[in-house]
């Protein structure tokens, strides 16, 4: 049996703003997992099994009298798709098919099946990738994994970024820009899928980033699950009727993160802590333009009371739900931070930066 993982993430600055082209973001990988374990069917018949997701529900809407299933929250969408396209590319490389069972296991979610917000369909897809890459004795990179990560997680999902598919991919603390979705649509519909991975993609950026040595950081679950193809999907139609606010935004955005960018290659905590702040302004303003809820109540308790600690505080990802983020230095008072949290129904995750081995 194979087996193969990937860990979950978190954004750290310049969500939504990283969906449009030189918009860059800071991303950082923890230490909880999705494995996929794979092994050759003993039967002409294989099986794909989560113990996790065997109860997943499922969203749907209205379109005239169609009802239409969304089926972007749902994890075996990501895996199947996961399965098409790597096995597209080992069919191209001359790789025999074979059957096989395929287990999934996730640390992602809380014990009652609530999403912490850690990026699970991104790290099931990297991990479902690796697992049949290595099952079929494909010699890979990180950059191929992340390639077939990325087409196939937007082949379901439609929107987004990849931001995660990266930070499940290269782990640790990077900053990341996307790469340019036309140009990649008109690729694949033009090209073998073995030589568009092969190809540099326009736009996309991936540098890893190395914190301040005092730098700690700490995370607070709000306890409220949130989807973020939900929250894109609604800021996307947006767009063009908010125009010259949507671009000061997406410049604003980009200019936080880097200097944020250089707070990590300066060695500087304060200059870091100076834009968090300044990013949560930003996204506070985002969400009044856009009409969104992305800082809710109990995410304002979090950010509110990490900041009577000396920390830095913010939404992680698309917010209205989810996770808050602190970056906290020596002057911090973690412990009675932490209390002061789960006295406000804020849960601490003791989660930590997991650090990938960078594959050529």
């Amino acid at each position: 049996m194979i087996t193969e993982k990937a860990p979950g993430k978190l954004y750290i600055a310049g969500e939504y703003a990283v969906l449009e082209q030189d918009c860059p973001a800071i991303l950082v990988a923890v230490d909880q997992f999705i494995r996929v374990s794979i092994t050759k069917s003993n039967s002409k018949m294989g099986l794909i099994h989560s113990k996790q997701y065997s109860q997943n529900s499922i969203h749907w809407v209205r379109r005239g009298a169609k009802m239409v299933i969304d089926n972007r929250d749902n994890p075996f969408e990501y895996i199947l798709a996961a399965i098409s396209y790597t096995e597209q590319y080992c069919l191209e490389q001359h790789v025999k098919m074979k059957v096989y069972d395929l287990y999934v296991n996730s640390d992602l979610d809380s014990a009652d099946g609530k999403k912490y917000g850690l990026g699970s369909s991104a790290a099931v897809t990297v991990a479902t990738v690796k697992a049949i890459l290595r099952f079929y004795h494909v010699v890979y990179s990180n950059e191929l994994v992340y390639k077939l990560s990325a087409i196939s997680h937007y082949s379901v999902q439609g929107n987004g970024s990849a931001g995660d598919i990266a930070a499940s991919v290269y782990g640790g603390w990077l900053a990341y820009q996307t790469f340019d979705k036309a140009w990649l649509s008109k690729e694949l519909a033009t090209k073998k899928l073995v030589a568009v991975v092969s190809e540099a993609w326009p736009g996309l950026k991936i540098q890893l980033l190395t914190p301040p040595k005092e730098m700690k950081l700490l995370i607070g679950w709000s306890q409220t699950p949130a989807s973020t193809s939900r929250l894109v999907d609604e800021t996307n139609a947006n767009k063009d009727a908010l125009n010259e606010k949507y671009s000061e935004f997406l410049q604003a955005s980009r200019n936080c993160v880097l200097k944020m960018i250089a707070g990590f290659e300066e060695n500087n905590i304060t200059i870091i802590q100076q834009e968090i702040r300044n990013n949560r302004h930003l996204l506070q303003h985002f969400a009044q333009i856009n009409q969104i809820a992305i800082e809710i109540p109990r995410l304002s308790r979090l950010i509110n009371i990490a900041e009577d600690y000396g920390g830095a505080a913010k939404t992680s990802g698309a917010g209205n739900g989810d996770c808050g983020i602190v970056i906290a230095d020596h002057t911090t008072d973690i412990p009675a931070l932490i209390n002061n949290w789960k006295q406000n129904d804020i849960l601490p995750l003791k989660f930590h930066v997991h650090q990938v081995k960078l594959l050529q």
